[in-house]
């Protein structure tokens, strides 16, 4: 067969498979279609696939095939992280600065510490450090994937449960928000290489003066030629941040973080995100499954995604536990709240994937924070949901 019929062969089972677990399974309750897709990614790399039939795996997923579907990959989450930096409400934040920097900054705060804690005791034992990472740079990286939300599935998911467009969905966003930006803020600190910090205070100096430049542009252009100069901007950031040693990831943030959202109509915003998340993002799963190795930790993986998930479930729920109390809430929003900004999923695996290809963790780290994530994005709406009915029938009643 031409790479070309393997590669449709490779596209067939990226979509077909999971979207058939998803549908004849009905896992939707506590497993949406975008956690089938990352599991089935899981199942079809070297790990599992790879060990069980080899010359299957090498046949289907040979290293051009490869080449094209990551090439589709690094585009389809590009266009994903820049989505959420364009959703990212900063005006409203402000407006409610007390309330969302308290609850925003122990949400991030909390489970960073914990799981800080939980990397400190991994340092010492072999295969967890990436070859290149300072001490410093791991454990600041896996607390911070401790702390991540995942703006993105958040939405999603309080769409889902309908409460998006409710006063509690919309605070919910603002928390998030907030701590979106200081996720990408530490991993460019992370990220920070003192052999090419002078490019990348170059990109920085030039992107303050360019993003100023485009938005001036955005405000003179039609709708219709916003997307168009969106996606070129989007290029050009993340080409000048990868050049700069910062990961083309966080150009990609910053691209999106610099727009508006006024600026898009917001049912063609929501529309992209569907049709990437769609049409684009299960080749991103699947390259995310190719880079799963299970034969390296073996079981001490699975103990490590245990740590890691009590330390970034509990350390979310105690931190938004002190800020319930320190704003005085109303029973059980605390709870339900804790819960929502736990959901890792996509964007802690964009995260992991950047600490992988940086080296500051190894396979092993990264399967186990893959595995993390998917187990704290399925928890969430089998948690999540009889809290709200419960909530919503208090609420019934006092009025």
């Amino acid at each position: 067969m031409s790479n070309t019929e393997i590669f449709l062969i490779a596209m067939l089972v990226i979509f077909s498979l999971p979207y058939l677990i998803w549908r004849l399974g009905k896992t939707d309750y506590f497993a949406p279609l975008v956690v089938v897709q990352i599991i089935t990614g899981i199942l079809l790399g070297p790990g599992v696939l790879g060990n069980a039939l080899p010359e299957v795996y090498q046949f289907v997923f040979n290293p051009v095939v490869v080449q094209h579907l990551n090439g589709i990959a690094l585009w389809a989450v590009m266009i994903f992280v820049m989505i959420a930096g364009v959703e990212l409400d900063l005006k409203q934040a402000w407006e409610h600065k007390r309330e969302s920097g308290i609850t925003a900054g122990l949400a991030l705060g909390m489970p960073l510490l914990v799981g800080s804690g939980v990397a400190l005791g991994m340092l010492p034992m072999v295969g967890w450090i990436g070859e290149k990472a300072l001490s410093w740079q791991f454990v600041l990286g896996i607390g911070m994937s401790c702390a991540v939300t995942a703006l993105p599935i958040l939405i999603l998911l309080m769409e889902k449960m309908q409460i998006l467009r409710e006063p509690l969905g919309q605070r919910i966003l603002r928390y998030a928000s907030v701590d979106d930006i200081a996720i990408w803020g530490v991993l460019a600190l992370i990220l920070l290489d003192w052999t090419r910090v002078g490019r990348q205070v170059v990109f920085l100096m030039v992107f303050g003066v360019a993003a100023w430049l485009f938005r001036k542009l955005m405000l003179r252009l039609q709708e219709a030629d916003r997307w168009y100069a969106a996606l070129i901007w989007l290029a050009i950031c993340a080409f000048a941040a990868d050049w700069a040693g910062l990961h083309f990831m966080v150009g990609a943030f910053l691209a999106g973080a610099v727009m508006d959202a006024v600026w898009f109509i917001q049912e063609k915003m929501d529309a992209l995100r569907h049709h990437v998340l769609l049409v684009m993002m299960p080749v991103f799963f699947l390259s995310t499954g190719l880079k799963t190795n299970w034969t390296m930790g073996g079981a001490s993986v699975f103990i490590a995604a245990f740590a890691l998930l009590v330390a970034s479930v509990s350390g979310k729920l105690i931190g938004i536990q002190i800020a319930g109390r320190v704003l005085k809430w109303k029973k059980g929003e605390a709870s339900i709240i804790g819960w929502l900004l736990q959901t890792k999923a996509l964007i802690m695996i964009i995260f992991a994937n950047i600490l992988l290809d940086k080296a500051i963790i190894t396979n092993a780290t990264f399967t186990a924070l893959l595995l993390m994530a998917i187990a704290s994005t399925m928890l969430t709406v089998p948690v999540v949901q009889p809290k709200l009915m419960r909530l919503r029938e208090l609420i019934g009643r006092s009025s």
